[in-house]
């Protein structure tokens, strides 16, 4: 007798690829050890505007979140979080917040990655230019220095405040972690694992206690726009990571 796996809700069935795409990144970020436990938070938007966007689940670890698993949220409603699988908290306060407010942030990543958040603990939480992925993010980070509890709705309007430029899609969350933003999966996490990498590099520089080798403007700038202008690694990195996945046999997909 065949038996046939039961009908999903259409809402876990819409918006197929980017609940693919952000399924991915979840298992990723948990495989390199970025996450908190259960309490980071990746959304999407899947709208023009961007008020409705994919979330995880309340609590639910990264390593275990598939595509049917996510969320599909609506910044206007009033109503989310008195619905029986209402989102975190403090993830509907922040992330709602931008996607309501800050219209070109399509995607938006928040964890407590161990390096940004040495950084981001630093009375002088800027990241200098000393190298390549250090100067990918030259004059491209915000700093958020107003760290008051935990990101309710009131914390979350103000960070989105704070990416209003569209030139800055790093925020150091100060005493906090970072937040990244992008206009797709594939280019939100690829800048969030090379901000790791960046503040890795600076924290472990600044623990030899030698003079840093700062570039200079010029060539900080000049190497931050050809990053930006390098065709396709983003993309390309995000395949070959659902490569990986696949060739595992991983049900992240599912």
């Amino acid at each position: 007798m065949l038996h046939h796996a039961p009908a999903r809700p259409e809402a876990e069935r819409a918006h197929r690829a980017e609940r693919v795409d952000l399924a991915a990144a979840f298992r990723w970020t948990a495989r390199l050890g970025m996450h908190e436990a259960v309490a980071n938070h990746f959304s999407l938007a899947v709208n023009e505007t961007g008020t409705r966007f994919l979330m995880n689940p309340n609590q639910m670890h990264f390593a275990r979140i598939r595509a049917s698993d996510l969320l599909l949220l609506d910044a206007n409603d009033r109503d989310t979080m008195a619905r029986p699988a209402a989102p975190d908290p403090t993830a509907w306060g922040l992330h709602g917040a931008i996607h309501r407010l800050v219209p070109h942030a399509r995607c938006v990543m928040h964890v407590h990655a161990i390096h940004a958040t040495v950084l981001a603990c630093l009375k002088d939480a800027r990241l200098p230019p000393i190298d390549q992925n250090t100067a990918t993010f030259y004059q491209r980070v915000v700093i958020d220095e107003q760290f008051g509890g935990l990101a309710f709705e009131e914390e979350g309007t103000r960070c989105a405040g704070l990416l209003s430029d569209p030139k800055c899609k790093v925020m150091v969350m100060g005493n906090h972690g970072v937040l990244v933003i992008g206009e797709s999966v594939a280019d939100t996490f690829n800048r969030l694992y090379y901000f790791e990498r960046a503040a890795e590099t600076y924290i472990r520089a600044l623990q030899t206690g030698q003079p840093l080798r700062v570039l200079s403007h010029e060539v900080a700038e000049k190497t931050a726009q050809e990053l930006e202008d390098y065709p396709g690694q983003a993309d390309a990195h995000l395949g070959e990571l659902k490569a990986i996945l696949d060739a595992e046999g991983s049900d992240y997909a599912s």
